[in-house]
């Protein structure tokens, strides 16, 4: 009977450290973005995306994930701490950072650490720039000023074009250039050009340059809580030109107190609608709004689901675990990268040898509250 104690007592030990290390052996990955602070909601955003993935994922059985989420405040240096407490919280690859400027600082120590970056959101190329270990999901700002450029020429929505972006911001700064450059190219009249910076609350100089120079377009290379009030502005002067925004403007009707009528007719460039009727997208946003509580997922969290997916195929493709260090799944996740396709919410994505993504973006116009394709 001891024996036989013994023996069950042993095979017992031996479970539970099986299912200790089954438990530690979830890919662990890490979600660094601003989840408190101004630009919060974007980081929350790619927070519910990246949990929604991972639950859908951990529902099937088979390996697990296991997220460490790490709030940044879209500040740099604390970026770089929140990479840090995530590696030593045993991260082995990055599902961030949510924007450029941290993703800039984060993206320069994980190239010397060897960890395998892949930012949902932050679309600089520079942010790739010389590094073989950084891929995006999103487009990148380039991107973003040139198909604006083209679409606006070939649609012909407006003759005389302003530009108010963000002098201070990488992003809004790449996308303004982009789209100058294209401007010239496709023959677009640029009759104002007006900048802020990081903080600012009063737009009526801007708007008004852009009114008194008898712009039809206003293009907007910013984020939405900027955009809001450009809208505001304008409206207080009446001025009623088309308003062409980006990607970095997809969820200004979900911003806090803002009257969504501001918004009615603006167009903007989004790889994803919370809108669309095909059943990938109805339950997606279902199970994104019970983790958000209620909120409507705009493209960041659709790119932080799509990125989360595209890290969980690469690592079954190629064969790693959790028990697998951060610098061999980096370079094992670089070589899956550079030739996999990935089919995600937000298109059908392949990378190339800069870990710039492929994929085609659409053009919504706001129309009653939600996005309506522009062509209809």
């Amino acid at each position: 009977m001891k024996k036989l104690l013994a023996l069950v007592m042993a095979a017992m030990m031996l479970l539970s450290v099986t299912a200790v290390l089954a438990e530690d052996a979830s890919i662990k990955i890490a979600v660094i973005g601003p989840f408190t602070g101004p630009a919060a909601n974007y980081g929350l955003a790619c927070q519910y995306g990246a949990q929604v993935a991972a639950d859908e994922i951990n529902a099937q059985g088979g390996m697990q994930i296991e997220l460490i989420c790490v709030d940044d405040e879209h500040d740099p240096e604390k970026s770089v701490n929140a990479y840090t407490y995530a590696m030593d919280k045993g991260a082995q690859m990055i599902a961030g950072t949510t924007t450029t400027s941290p993703c800039l600082a984060v993206s320069a120590q994980a190239y010397e650490d060897r960890v395998f970056m892949l930012t949902p959101s932050a679309s600089s190329d520079l942010v790739v720039a010389d590094k073989d270990n950084m891929y995006q999901i999103c487009f990148q700002d380039p991107q973003m000023g040139i198909i604006p450029a083209d679409m606006i020429a070939e649609k012909k929505l407006g003759t005389k074009i302003a530009i108010i972006y963000n002098i201070s911001d990488d992003y809004s700064t790449g996308i303004y250039e982009a789209f100058k450059a294209e401007a010239e190219k496709v023959g677009l009249e640029i009759v104002s050009v007006t900048t802020f910076t990081e903080g600012d609350t009063d737009y009526k100089t801007q708007v008004d340059k852009a009114m008194t120079a008898g712009a039809d377009l206003v293009f907007l290379p910013i984020y939405y809580t900027p955009a809001s009030m450009i809208l505001r502005a304008a409206k207080d002067i009446n001025y009623a030109p088309v308003f062409f925004g980006v990607d970095g403007m997809d969820g200004i009707l979900a911003l806090e107190n803002f009257d969504a009528s501001l918004a009615e007719g603006v167009i903007l460039l989004t790889p994803f609608s919370a809108f669309d009727t095909d059943e990938t997208v109805v339950n997606f946003v279902e199970k994104y709004t019970a983790v958000s509580d209620g909120v409507v997922p705009n493209q960041f969290g659709a790119d932080a689901y799509d990125a989360v997916g595209a890290l969980y195929q690469a690592c079954v493709n190629a064969g790693i675990t959790g028990d697998t260090a951060a610098e061999d799944a980096c370079e094992l996740l670089i070589d899956q990268f550079s030739t996999m396709e990935y089919t995600g919410l937000t298109g059908t994505m392949q990378w190339d040898e800069t870990g710039a993504v492929n994929k085609l973006p659409a053009a919504y116009v706001i129309q009653d509250g939600a996005y309506v394709p522009l062509d209809k």
